[in-house]
This record gives C-alpha cells, structure tokens and sequence, in this order.
C-alpha cells in the first residue's frame, strides 16, 4: 500500500520560525492576549516542567516554540542578552495590534508610523527577549521612492 505524504504539511510555509523561550507556557498565553494567537499545541516533559514542543498561529503563520533547555542546547535570548532576530507581523490594524501588544506586557521599543517603504510600521519587545515588528501595507512606493524616503530618514536620523 503507497501512501502520500506531503513534504510540507497542511498549516505550515516553508519557513517556519522556532521560538526558544524561558517560561514557554507563559510565552503561549502572552502571545494569545498580545497577538491573538491560536495554540495549536503543546508536547510538555513528563514531569510537566517544560514544554519540550508548542506551536501556536497568527493569522495564516505558524510559530514553533520550546523551554530553554542547555541538555538541548537551546537558549533563549535573555540567555544571550538579547536576540538579533526580529519576527514581522502584517495584520490588518497594526496601531491595534502594537497598542494591543503593550496592554498584554510587551515594551514599546518604536511606535507605529507611516514608513518609506509603504507600512504603518511599529515594533515591541516581548517579556522573553524576542523582537515583534508589526505592520499594515498602506501605499506601494516604486523602487526610486522607496530610495528618496530612506535617504531622508537617514538624513533625519530615523528609521
């Protein structure tokens, strides 16, 4: 008996990111109130101290995500003082979304506003370490407007 499966499974894009977080329970309910995310998930250990696997979904995106475990070799970014990684969010509202964001107990780190390259664009750190960019496409600049917006932002010293 053949059976098909597929390479990419129902749900999921080709790149999926993977959260490592301390305190990954924690992290789902935050991200249900901040984002609105849909837990999908969760594998914890045996003795129930860690999740060892969780995913959850934010709009049509799915997230995987883990307690830091050193055994595993993953590390949150608290453990490395930060992460360098950011994950962009479009949705439909994104000063409701970031307003959103904060109430739940993410930091402000840039407040929404229109941006050169066409997103009403603002960013939040979240509790665990991680960066959230988030964004509403609402205008479609060429290329050379796109280039004379960023000279004038770095002329101003803004993003």
């Amino acid at each position: 008996m053949t059976t098909s499966v597929k390479p990419i499974p129902d749900g999921y894009t080709a790149v999926t990111p993977y959260l490592i977080v301390d305190g990954c329970a924690e992290a789902l309910e935050f991200y249900k109130k901040a984002f609105g995310a849909e837990e999908i998930m969760r594998l914890p250990m045996p003795d129930g101290s860690k999740i060892m696997h969780a995913e959850i979904q934010i709009g049509g995106a799915r997230i995987m995500m883990a307690d830091s475990n050193p055994e595993w070799g993953a590390k949150s970014p608290k453990e490395f003082g930060g992460s360098p990684v950011s994950i962009h969010l479009y949705t439909e509202d994104a000063d409701a979304l970031f307003n959103q964001a904060v109430a739940a107990g993410a930091e402000a780190v840039m407040p929404v506003a229109e941006m050169f390259w066409g997103d009403r664009h603002g960013r939040v750190a979240d509790p665990f370490g991680h960066a959230w960019s988030v964004s509403t496409h609402v205008s479609d600049p060429t290329p050379e407007e796109m280039q004379a917006g960023f000279e004038k932002a770095m002329a101003e010293g803004s993003d």
